[in-house]
């Protein structure tokens, strides 16, 4: 089992930039891969950033090249920078670490945090 806490967000202005961190306790020798996904009210949840312990990276078109994933090994950490924020942006914002061990694959959610950004 990982345990996926979330910190960060807000309510930031057109423009702005916010940082969201994640924090994963438990069985994280068994991570794969990490990221953030966001939701808004009648809308599928969809991806925003994905990260392979590896290190390949993967945007979402909308976020590319204002959006920044990255990880910190020792302190079992994920964040995700984001900067030129824009109204659409705006929705719940979810980590998530994929787990798998003896061949059972497990996703860990976090508990979500409010993004607004206001025009």
């Amino acid at each position: 089992q990982v345990q996926a806490v979330e910190s960060g967000g807000g309510s930031v202005e057109f423009g702005g930039s916010l940082r969201l961190s994640c924090a994963a306790s438990g069985d994280v020798s068994s991570i794969y891969a990490m990221g953030w996904y966001r939701q808004t009210p009648g809308k599928n949840r969809e991806m925003v950033a994905q990260m392979s312990v590896g290190g390949t990276v993967d945007y979402a078109a909308a976020v590319k090249d204002r959006f920044t994933i990255s990880r910190d090994t020792v302190k079992n950490t994920m964040d995700l920078q984001m900067n030129h924020l824009k109204p659409e942006d705006s929705a719940v914002y979810y980590c998530i670490y994929f787990g798998g061990r003896d061949g059972s694959y497990h996703d860990y959610w976090g508990q979500g945090t409010q993004v607004t950004v206001s025009s």
